[in-house]
């Protein structure tokens, strides 16, 4: 894999993170409990001021590269859309934790084991993506089609659409399959009855939050192709934003019933990406059919600091105009508004 810093760097960091996140699920299932707002403040500012201080240091010194002329500015519009796809998935995973009645003090454990096989199946996705760029360049004609396409789709359906979940195949499958109990225990995901082993409900919540996860990531790994080619910034924006994700489902959730506009902001995200990612095909056009299979030279090509700039405007104005419009807003308003999403602190 080529990268635009060290090879040992990469591998130190990848190292690092994964043996942070071994130590974070190891605390956390040795000592369940429902986290203070002090607890998981003091955490995210950690998480994210170590995001921060990493795309610092790609700034200033990582070096330019075919596959990322800008590391530094690609790392942080990669990250920062990441973050803000990953607070729109906290919606669906408030749901899946309200509708498996998941006890308040097992969810970050349970959300953290599901961000580890997230990330697992994140990386998979992130190889073969990269591997599909760099032996068609058409792909990337693929990947803004879809993205402008799951903009529209997002725009259309608004938030009114997100308080619905439907479990997938697998799941489906593994509870009609598999024997499991009802009852809880603790963070166990296979017990031990009458000399039966039995899958716990923690086995079910995981495999449902990682799998869940991992359809995001069809939407969110294209996205960040549109922003950096190189797969080592592609994966390390992906761990960073998730990292602080646990963190940040138990800190806002009060602000996130206050984010009405926050679908549409993220439609106009993912459209604005998907059409850099059809010009920048234009410039590497190969299609026969499509000027003679030449690069399209009038496509403007968008530049990652007009990226950056045009991402930070999105999520600014997405998060002030929701919070000015809903300032005031009963629950009931903003369920009426919004759909029963967000009745979760009783789950």
């Amino acid at each position: 894999m080529v990268t635009t810093v060290p090879l040992w760097f990469q591998v130190a960091t990848v190292a690092g993170l994964s043996l942070l996140l071994l130590a974070d699920l190891l605390i956390i299932s040795r000592r369940p409990h429902e986290p203070s707002m002090k607890e998981v403040t003091r955490h995210l500012i950690f998480f994210v001021s170590l995001a921060v201080m990493f795309g610092l240091a790609l700034w200033f010194f990582a070096e330019p590269h075919a596959l990322s002329p800008n590391p530094g500015p690609e790392f942080f519009a990669g990250w920062l859309t990441e973050y803000s796809l990953s607070v729109d998935n906290l919606f669906i995973f408030l749901i899946i934790m309200s509708k498996f009645s998941v006890p308040r003090q097992y969810q970050q454990t349970a959300l953290m084991i599901g961000i580890v096989l997230a990330l697992i199946m994140r990386a998979i996705f992130i190889l073969v993506g990269a591997a599909a760029i760099n032996e068609f360049s058409w792909v990337f004609y693929v990947f803004g089609v879809f993205l402008i396409a799951t903009a529209v789709k997002l725009a259309k359906e608004g938030p009114e659409d997100e308080d619905e979940f439907e479990e997938n195949r697998l799941i489906k499958w593994v509870e009609k399959r598999l024997p499991a109990t009802k009852e809880w225990h603790g963070t166990k995901l296979i017990t031990k009855e009458n000399g039966k082993r039995l899958i716990t409900p923690m086995f079910i919540v995981i495999l449902t939050l990682g799998t869940t996860d991992l359809l995001f990531a069809l939407d969110s790994i294209p996205a960040i192709y549109g922003l950096t080619k190189d797969p080592y910034l592609v994966l390390t924006a992906n761990i960073f934003a998730l990292m602080g994700l646990r963190q940040l489902y138990f800190l806002i959730g009060g602000l996130l019933e206050r984010l009405i506009y926050l679908s549409y902001g993220l439609a106009v995200l993912l459209g604005f990406i998907g059409v850099k990612l059809v010009l920048h095909a234009m410039h590497e056009n190969e299609l026969p059919f499509l000027n003679g299979g030449q690069p399209i030279a009038w496509a403007p090509e968008i530049p990652i600091w007009l990226s950056l700039a045009v991402i930070i405007g999105i999520l600014a104005a997405t998060t002030v105009v929701s919070l000015l419009v809903s300032r005031g807003r009963t629950h009931e308003e903003l369920d009426e508004a919004t759909g029963p999403r967000r009745d979760w602190e009783n789950g």
